[in-house]
Order: C-alpha cells, then structure tokens, then sequence
C-alpha cells in the first residue's frame, strides 16, 4: 500500500534550524507540541534516516513526513484496460473514481490504482474526468507521448463523443442543438466551482470563456421522461456539458451541483441526503459517459479510436429498472 507523504528540500535560508522549529513555523495547521508528538511517532526523515527534533537542518538536506493513512470513501475501482502499448495506456474508468488525488481521496484514485497494478512512476492522465462521471481516461506513459497527446487536445485535433441521460424529453430533431456560448462563474449559486452557460460575451462576467457542444438525442426512456443524448463538445471546458444542459433545461440525471437542486449537493457534502433526495438523483452518481475518443498515435501517427459501451447503470435507467 502506498504511503502519503510529504517532502522538502532544505534551501540555504532554512540551513542552520533546528527540526522542530522550522516544522512547527513553516507548518501551523498543527501545534509544536502536535509535531513532537509527530517526531516521538518516528514520522520524519532525514536523508532517509530517522530524524530528532532537534537536528540541524543544512542546505540541500531532504525531509520527509510520513502522515496519516487516510480513511477514504468507497469508490468502484474495477476499471478495464482498452488498450496498451509502449507509450499509451487507455482506460474505461468507472464511477465513482477520482482520477487524482486531492481532498479525501489518496489511494482510492485512478492515479493510485494504475501506480499499484501496471508500474507506472508517474502515471500521466491526458484527459480527466470527474469523480462520477465513467469512461474513456488516456494515460501516457512518458513525457514525450504526454506532450504529443496534449498538444492534439490544445490544437482541436482530438474527437470526443458523450452518452448522458438527462432530465425531461430532449427534441429530437434533424439538425443537433448548438450550445455555444461562454461560461463562467454563477453568481446566483451558493457553490463556489458552480459554472453557468452565457449565450453571449456580454452576459458572462470577465473572466469567462468560449464553449461550444453540440447535442443530439438518441432515444427516449420507456415513460420519456429521460432522454439518452449524444454531446460532442467542441471545446474543453471544466463541466461545460453539465452546464450546458442545465442552461437549455435539460439537467443531467443523478448530477448533485446541475441537476435539478443545487441543494442537493450542499446537503450531500455534509452527508446528509435524505430519502427524497435519493430519490430526486435517481442514482448515485450523475449520469455522464465519456464513450468515445479518437486521436491520432503519439509515436506512429496511425488513427487510434476507442470506445466505451453505456455502463449498465445508466442503461437500467432508460429501461425503468
């Protein structure tokens, strides 16, 4: 099992303190007796070496804190392998599965899983998808085939399609529905990270950016009051399709900050759904599928075109089960 940790590098104007005063200075979320107690638990190193309190520190010396094993919440960890070669590893990531680590989540992530089952130091995701949304992840296995990736995904070179239910009877009509606009922070919202669609500059407050997705119903649920659509976004936008179809009235199934309540969201950080609530969401997760990606190979150039089926979950809630 991997250990948190972290660790510093002694610069010339830190050479000279003793350990436990630069630790308790420069780190104050904890108190300096909490620290010697981190010390008598033999949680630092010293070049590799178990450290005291009141070691010297010299420049170029490296430290390292082990810390506390996270308790972290349960996530689907069974990912498939769609494919692998020398420079390329691509995933079809479940839900709920952070892809980094950050916040309570550590080893119960993507990055920790392929670390763990395939080797990689330092496994390099091109594309991230949030915790609750499953699909296509392409991971690099070096630096040059990470560049090349990116750079396809900077220059618009790279094909995206999402399957995603969402709320009502989207039109089923011949030409797909443009949502191309700007988005930017919602002002109306009690959330921070809350994105809203703008149809024009004007509207978005500074700072906002262009967005542009393209959406196209696909079917209808058995009582039609889901859809199953299609979106090829244009641009790659923090949670543009989310906000998208919230702005055209469409809200994501299952999605807690651009469903149907926002509320929901607030209510589900502090841990407190209730059963109405539960029910409102449908299902646990919010109901968005990275289905299909095609880009060209980093190293041979040849077209590469993956995809991923709809995830039974999803499927189960057009059908009515």
């Amino acid at each position: 099992m991997m250990e948190r940790k972290n660790s510093v590098l002694i610069q010339p104007q830190q050479a000279g303190q003793q350990l436990l005063d630069f630790v308790s200075q420069r780190f104050t979320y904890r108190s300096r007796e909490e620290w010697q107690a981190e010390l008598a638990a033999n949680r630092f190193f010293l070049n590799d070496t178990e450290a005291q309190g009141n070691a010297v520190l010299a420049q170029g010396d490296r430290l390292v804190y082990l810390m506390d094993a996270l308790v972290e919440p349960p996530v689907d960890s069974t990912y498939t392998v769609l494919h692998e070669d020398d420079d390329l590893l691509v995933i079809n990531k479940p839900a709920p599965l952070p892809c980094h680590p950050g916040g309570r989540f550590f080893a119960h992530t993507l990055w920790a899983l392929l670390k763990e089952n395939h080797g990689l130091a330092e496994p390099r995701l091109i594309n991230r998808l949030d915790r609750e949304t499953s699909g296509i992840v392409l991971v690099a296995k070096n630096k040059d085939a990470a560049r090349l990736c990116q750079e396809q995904f900077i220059q618009h070179r790279v094909a995206k399609v999402y399957l995603v239910v969402v709320e009502g009877d989207f039109p089923n009509t011949v030409v797909p529905m443009e949502a191309t606009g700007w988005l930017g922070p919602d002002p109306d919202s009690a959330i921070r990270k809350k994105m809203r669609f703008y149809p024009t500059q004007n509207e978005a407050p500074p700072g906002g950016v262009e967005s542009s997705t393209e959406f196209r119903r696909l079917s209808g649920s058995r009582n039609t009051t889901l859809s199953l659509v299609e979106a090829r976004p244009h641009t790659g936008r923090c949670h543009q399709i989310r906000a998208s179809l919230l702005h055209v009235g469409f809200p994501v199934v299952g999605d807690k900050l651009y469903g149907v309540d926002e509320q929901l969201f607030l209510r589900f950080k502090e841990g407190c759904l209730s059963a109405t609530d539960h029910a409102l969401l449908r299902i646990p997760r919010q109901a968005l599928h990275a289905a299909s990606l095609r880009l060209s190979h980093p190293t041979s150039g040849r077209n590469l075109e993956f995809t991923a089926p709809l995830p039974p979950a999803l499927q189960g809630l057009l059908e009515g089960r």
